[in-house]
């Protein structure tokens, strides 16, 4: 939506609800400053230090009176 848009659209709205949207906006604007973009990850970070045993997928002992 181009800005011109907004601001024609802002006007035309009652002096009621420009109150309710400025209150929204500032919302917003807090919750830009509250949470900073994070950081991404390099990939590959954990490789080599995470191993799943080779009998994963095996049913586990503890369950075989249920099968």
């Amino acid at each position: 939506m181009a800005t011109q848009d907004l601001f024609i659209k802002i006007n035309s709205l009652p002096s009621e609800m420009k109150k309710e949207l400025e209150t929204f906006v500032d919302q917003l604007l807090k919750r830009l400053k509250k949470d900073p973009p994070k950081k991404k990850r390099p990939l590959g970070l954990l490789k080599g230090k995470i191993h799943i045993p080779d009998d994963f997928d095996e049913p586990l002992e503890d369950f075989k009176d249920y099968m």
